[in-house]
């Protein structure tokens, strides 16, 4: 006679109905497990494996920012998803151990792009990694990347397109093609995180489970832990009085560069060491009417701006960027021309390229002159955007100031000088007392070491001195202990020393332990800062030795280049290392944020 005994209480039959099906599922597989004398510890990891689908998605999104920009969207990216029950491991690149990918199932990245098409600094490990001798398979990722950039630039979301291309070449899976957002990339950001999330949604939708549920309340922010912030943002700025314009370069210096100081009183805002100021500008208004006059509208014409009627002369001063050409503007005008000439150019990308990097939006309508509608023009350009500043100030030492460092954009083209949007506003046509309207990016990629004993070695040339005055006051206001070493260099001594005296009393005052200064024109031989990275490279390889903190600020192009060679180079030679260890070694010393770059 068959036993018709249960196996189980009661109570346990009770706690089973208790339970939800992916629950069940899951308890199924983990009895078998245990029931075939598997350990439990061993049980717990082969009982998802059973019930693999049910198993909820592991979803890592990564940011690789310069100024906030790409971690914007990847954070609000990451809410949504754990706002669908979806686990997400949410990380910036600078916090990310660049190896880790090989073992990820699923990637979303967001990524601004620098230079010359390169990526931000924290994202240069990864890809470094993804390009390299020892780049891992990929097979079991699936991702999908979204590029943020600036189509004035001639390699527009090339990081982007970069980390998509090596992720697809090591064997990952497209969850989506690569998405390329411009300067205002606000919509085109939303749509692509409505694509991904659907996306990820229809893959988890069987997958929703009480731990995944659990896991996204626990990574929640929990209420009153929010710090004080401003009202005062990139989209709501601060109208700063301009208080301070001071030109600091010789009147007789080619270039021209502008001590600026702002009173950030009642804002809220506040920054440290590093970070960067954004610009809100408007343009100059005689370029406002010589484009009028070239493409024959009247000034008081009316034109629509996102629902606004404005006079298409306050709206080519206000709205609408002038002083940056794209492919795009060029493009467009020429559809609207018909001029032969024009046509040949746009039809060759390499031409059209070159065109647009060497050729203002005035003189493009100089060049082919054309007479458009208003409204038809205006739908040609970009909104403005504003331009970022690495401030050159220490909260710390100037209280509720911030200042600057601008070097003024000005050439020549076709016999008419022609200026920068921002800088020519800042240095031309704000009046002290005036107001700018501004706000504050916080640049987590570019901050003194945590432990002030540690000596730091700043790098720069030009402007790319700003974010080292501030770093200097810094420590100073903090009597820090650690050594600081400037290694400056511009054209002329007595021309073009960016703040000589307050580098004077830094050395006075036991703040400035080391300089080495590189003047390119004083002499036949031209001087860089690379070059004296090579000349004092023993004792740089010291410093690095004592634990300094290497940090570069400047053109992202060259300087930035030749300096990191430099590096290499002094490495190499002084710590006995081939050039492929003294790389590594460099690698290693930015992975350890110990080597970081503002470039620009």
């Amino acid at each position: 006679m068959p036993n018709t005994t249960l196996p189980l209480t009661p109570e346990a039959l009770q706690t089973l109905s208790d339970l939800t099906p992916t629950q069940l599922a899951w308890l199924s597989g983990y009895a078998w497990a245990k029931s075939q004398g598997v350990g439990a510890e061993s049980a717990v990891g082969f009982a998802p494996v059973l019930t693999s689908a049910a198993e909820p998605l592991n979803v890592t999104v990564l940011s690789g920012s310069q100024t906030g920009n790409a971690k914007g969207v990847a954070d609000k990216l990451a809410d949504r998803l754990k706002a669908e029950g979806v686990n997400v491991n949410r990380s910036q690149l600078k916090d990310y151990k660049a190896k880790n990918i090989a073992d990820e199932s699923l990637v979303l990245l967001v990524t601004s792009t620098q230079g010359e098409g390169e990526p931000p600094e924290e994202g240069m490990l990864l890809l470094k990694l993804l390009n390299g001798k020892k780049a891992p398979k990929l097979d079991n990722l699936q991702f999908a990347v979204l590029g943020l950039g600036d189509s004035s630039y001639p390699n527009f979301c090339q990081a982007g397109k970069d980390f998509d291309k090596r992720f697809a070449e090591l064997g990952g899976t497209r969850l989506l093609e690569v998405g390329v957002a411009d300067l205002d990339f606000q919509a085109t950001a939303e749509q692509w995180i409505n694509d991904v999330v659907d996306i990820v949604k229809a893959k988890n939708a069987a997958a929703l489970s009480v731990s995944s549920q659990a896991s996204a309340a626990l990574s929640a922010p929990k209420a009153g832990q929010a710090a004080k912030t401003s009202q005062y943002n990139k989209e709501n700025p601060f109208p700063a009085t301009l208080l301070t314009n001071q030109r600091i370069t010789d009147r007789s210096a080619e270039k021209d560069v502008r001590h600026l100081e702002f009173d950030l009183s009642g804002s809220d805002l506040s920054y440290q060491s590093g970070d960067v100021l954004g610009v809100y500008f408007e343009n100059d208004p005689a370029l406002v009417a010589e484009i009028l006059t070239a493409i024959g509208v009247n000034a008081d014409e009316e034109v629509n701006v996102n629902g606004k009627l404005l006079t298409i002369s306050s709206a080519l001063q206000t709205e609408f960027e002038l002083t940056q050409n794209t492919s795009a503007f060029v493009k467009g005008y020429a559809a609207l021309a018909n001029n032969a000439a024009l046509d040949v150019i746009v039809a060759d990308s390499e031409q059209l390229q070159q065109f647009v990097q060497n050729t203002p939006i005035v003189d493009v309508i100089n060049s082919f002159p054309a007479t458009l509608a208003a409204a038809d023009f205006v739908s040609l350009l970009r909104p403005i955007t504003p331009r970022l500043y690495s401030i050159s100030s220490s909260a710390d030492e100037v209280g509720e100031e911030v200042h600057l460092s601008v070097g003024v954009v000005r050439f020549e083209h076709k016999g008419k000088v022609r200026s920068g949007g921002a800088s020519s506003y800042l240095a031309d046509r704000v009046e002290e007392d005036g107001t700018v309207r501004v706000f504050v990016e916080h640049n987590d990629n570019f901050k003194l070491p945590q432990d002030n004993t540690k000596p730091i070695i700043m790098i720069g040339s030009g402007t790319g001195i700003a974010p080292f005055r501030s770093f200097v006051q810094q420590r100073a206001a903090e009597s820090a202990e650690g050594k600081n070493w400037l290694i400056f260099g511009n054209q002329h001594f007595a021309l073009d020393f960016l703040y000589q005296t307050e580098w004077q009393q830094f050395a006075k005052d036991g703040f400035l332990h080391r300089y080495s200064f590189a003047w390119s024109r004083d002499q036949a031989e031209k001087i860089y800062v690379q070059d004296k990275i090579r000349e004092q490279g023993s004792e740089l390889w010291q410093w690095l030795q004592d634990g300094a903190y290497i940090y570069v600020c400047g053109d992202a192009s060259r300087m930035a280049k030749d300096v990191e060679q430099a590096l290499i180079d002094a490495i190499a030679e002084h710590g006995k290392l081939s050039a492929e260890d003294a790389e590594e070694y460099l690698d290693n010393l930015r992975e350890d944020r110990r080597y970081q770059r503002d470039v620009y």
